[in-house]
């Protein structure tokens, strides 16, 4: 831990609440760092993963993408079927945000003009969800929204190992409609989707059908939109995104842990195709098939 905390503190982004052991392990020797990497099923490149047995897999996995692309849905449901914890650090902030505490108007601010949270908040909101993980006696993760940037990466490579980067892609023009689809619960706070997408095959582009997620009628008259999702704040973030957090596909790539899947539709079309990616046995897929 002393480790850890003297290089959080040289990059200037220890706060109160440090990172806990449960996240951090040790680095492995080249060999055992390259049987690491070929641990969980699936393919990267060429090259054909080997299966892990279930019961086995502390996955420590990053799921990159687009604001807007899914990372929670699909990180959320592999999370359930993995049993390890589904950290998204987009959750992390809005629950900062609803909880009025002392960071919470600097982060409306940050939030409502389309802007990327600072690596100190999302650092320091980071630590709390670990300490709390770590108290609960839970071990492995799936990151969604960290890292966003190669500075956060090299932080999060300096204190954890992480077994895999899946990267979810979907056309820029699907995310935009889709973003100024979702529609939030202000009374259990579950999310849903109002656009009703299908585009047809043109100019070598594959079609994409991707149906509502409608709320049960109980939640009908409760629906929110964020106030983030605008068309122009929508762009806006996307802009970023681009500009900043794609030279991180390159970092994972140049370390051959990163996994591409293009999302061919909605849930339905793109789930059994994500878990085939993934090497996960029919019997897990029909676990989670609901």
């Amino acid at each position: 831990m002393a480790a850890l905390n003297r290089l959080l503190r040289t990059r200037g982004l220890l706060s109160s609440s440090p990172f806990t052991s449960t996240a951090c392990r040790s680095y492995s020797s080249p060999a055992a760092e390259s049987e690491r990497k070929f641990s969980f099923g699936g393919s990267i490149g060429n090259n054909k993963i080997p299966r892990k047995d279930p019961s086995e897999r502390d996955v420590q996995w990053v799921f990159l993408g687009c604001p807007g692309v899914g990372k929670g849905t699909y990180a959320s449901r592999l999370s359930n079927l993995l049993g390890v914890p589904h950290i998204a650090t987009g959750d992390l902030v809005r629950d900062e945000l609803s909880s009025k505490g002392p960071l919470s108007q600097k982060l409306a601010a940050i939030v409502n003009q389309g802007k990327l949270v600072s690596d100190e908040i999302i650092i320091s909101l980071l630590s709390k969800r670990l300490e709390a993980q770590e108290a609960k006696g839970e071990s492995g993760f799936i990151l969604d929204g960290f890292p966003r940037t190669i500075r956060q990466a090299e932080i999060l490579e300096g204190v954890t190992d992480v077994d895999l980067v899946v990267n979810l892609k979907l056309r820029e023009d699907i995310l935009v409609e889709k973003c100024l689809g979702r529609r939030i619960c202000n009374q259990c706070g579950k999310n849903f989707n109002i656009a009703n997408i299908n585009v047809k095959a043109e100019n070598g582009n594959p079609g994409i059908y991707m149906a509502p997620l409608p709320p049960p009628a109980g939640c009908e008259s409760k629906l929110i939109t964020r106030a983030d999702d605008t068309e122009e704040v929508v762009k806006q973030r996307l802009r970023i995104y681009n500009e900043l957090s794609q030279p991180v596909e390159g970092f994972y790539r140049s370390r051959g842990m990163l996994m591409e899947f293009d999302l061919p539709g909605g849930i339905p079309e793109s789930w059994p195709k994500l878990l085939h990616a993934l090497n996960l046995d029919q019997e897990e897929k029909q676990s989670v098939a609901a």
